[in-house]
């Protein structure tokens, strides 16, 4: 077997890694040793198509060992290396005191931690440690006076926490090409104790011992986890304290949307719904390629299309642009804790076009309510759909096989290919706008004002220091109601609901091939 295979699972070996430690440095070490250990056996494996499971089998044995490992170390450091030294006698009668002493220090953040260890450790003067550190000896005093303060504190308390795994879904909006080699930016982000931290300090700025109390673990573990957050870019340093960099939805979100959203549309409801009756209709004469979907399957794919070319012209939301991220990227992360208790209003959108590739068409899937959910394609099984669409086959086999297994194409009993969704041809596209234009852009300016009076109190969720995330997550408020009235309309039959297991997706060629 050739040792260069191992190259192209160097960064998906990483983010394995950090899915399974606490701390960059932690994860550096672990995908390290689980390539030694890979590259070292990597002679004994016979079969190449079988190289992937080995290596993960590989990387999971190589885990357990180095979990073990690395307790015993974070034991030893946690207790013994932190112990303040005092009489044997007074010790035996305090033991658990002077135990939870060692852990409090350890729950200090390095700037106070420092100076409480070379000072009652290892016995220097506030002279000396000054000089170890290189900051002022007044600083140093002060620092062991809050230190004692805070120790104080905390050992009159005793309040105990653990390490709780947070159920933070972590996703990304915006560009970039991940997936595959390149896995997605939340990979670095995932862990237990990043997804404590994050969700600890988005409401409010916090320090690291405060952090470090709130998620049960010492500081260091939280000060290491913080430098690959700032990396990532997950969090903003404050005046010495730690926030989140993105919004995080909890149920206060939905809670409003459920108690705000169809009171404010219920006055355009039957308009809206009379309007996109007609679209459907209009749309019915343009003779597409329909995928023999059900006219109620129809009927929501063509609102949630007219629904995306209203937003691009008719919002009133700003939708700010979105910076470039640390691998060069624009994206940003979101997050969820929601219960599912309460509904958000949403309806998100996948959109996959490759420009670059040798297609002219591209692929979108809304996520709507009834409608089941899929992934986007990518451009090379986008161009295979054209092919069959627009000439009846295609010559690349291997990609015909990926749509296939992943069922963007159907293999009917006559050997003949069938594209199961709806196709648009770039002419065909021009003319629905021009349908959109004429049944639903009257109703724009009555949609923005409720909007508007929508967006004033659900802004105030957010926190002050996002506001440009903020604006664009209101800004996917616009079509999100379409989801509000996709879901009135089925509750009062106006239109039947989807069919089982149906995808709200289409292919639209953007430009002549």
């Amino acid at each position: 077997m050739r040792p260069e295979m191992l190259e192209r699972y160097v960064e998906k070996v990483y983010g394995y890694a950090v899915k399974r430690t606490y701390s960059n440095e932690e994860a550096e070490e672990l995908s390290q040793e689980i390539l030694l250990t890979a590259l070292k056996e990597l002679p004994k494996l016979r079969e190449e198509e079988r190289f992937e499971p080995w290596l993960w089998g590989i990387a999971k044995n190589v885990t357990r060992t180095f979990r073990r490992t690395l307790g015993k170390r974070r034991e030893l450091y946690a207790y013994d290396t932190l112990e303040i030294p005092c009489e044997d006698e007074y010790f035996d009668e305090q033991a658990e005191l002077y135990d939870a002493l060692r852990t409090k220090i350890a729950m200090l953040s390095a700037a106070y931690r420092d100076v409480v260890v070379l000072h009652y450790y290892d016995g220097l003067s506030t002279k000396d440690i000054s000089d170890r550190l290189g900051i002022p000896e007044g600083t140093v005093r002060w620092r062991l006076s809050e230190a004692r303060n805070k120790l104080k504190k905390e050992c009159m308390e005793m309040e105990e926490t653990a390490l709780r795994l947070v159920k933070l879904h972590l996703d990304i909006y915006g560009t970039g090409n991940y997936g595959g080699l390149v896995p997605f930016p939340t990979v670095y982000v995932e862990d237990a104790l990043s997804q404590n931290i994050l969700c600890g300090c988005y409401d409010s700025p916090k320090s690291v011992e405060e952090l470090a109390k709130l998620c049960g673990v010492p500081a260091y573990y939280v000060e290491d986890s913080l430098q690959n957050l700032l990396k990532r870019e997950a969090v903003v340093e404050v005046g010495g304290k730690y926030r989140t960099n993105f919004i995080i939805f909890d149920d206060r979100y939905g809670k409003y949307c459920e108690e705000n959203g169809e009171k404010l549309l219920r006055p355009l409801l039957q308009d809206l719904t009379d309007a996109l009756k007609r679209v459907a209709e209009d749309a019915g004469q343009l003779g597409l390629y329909t995928a023999e979907r059900s006219d109620a399957d129809l009927f929501y794919l063509y609102g949630a299309m007219a629904f995306s070319h209203l937003d691009a012209k008719y919002s009133t939301l700003p939708y700010p642009p979105i910076p470039k991220a640390y691998d060069g990227a624009a994206w940003r992360y979101f997050g969820s804790i929601e219960s599912g208790k309460y509904r958000r209003i949403r309806c998100d959108t996948q959109f996959s076009a490759n420009r670059r590739s040798r297609g002219s068409c591209s692929h979108t899937v809304f996520f709507m309510s009834g409608f089941a959910g899929r992934g986007m394609m990518v451009d090379r099984c986008i161009n295979v759909c054209e092919d069959i669409l627009c000439k009846g086959g295609t010559e690349d086999v291997r990609s015909a096989a990926d749509a296939i297994r992943d069922g963007y194409i159907r293999r009917r009993e006559d050997g003949s290919l069938f594209v199961t969704m709806p196709f648009f041809t770039n002419e065909q596209y021009a003319r629905f706008g021009d349908i959109v234009e004429n049944r639903l852009a009257p109703l724009m300016p009555a949609y923005n004002e409720m909007l508007d009076r929508f967006v004033a109190g659900y802004k105030a969720l957010f926190p002050r220091h996002l506001p440009d995330d903020a604006d664009r997550m209101c800004r996917g408020l616009f079509m999100g109601m379409y989801d509000e009235i996709a879901r009135r309309i089925q509750r009062t039959g106006a239109v039947p609901p989807p069919s089982p297991d149906c995808f709200c997706d289409v292919i639209v060629q953007y430009k002549k091939p």
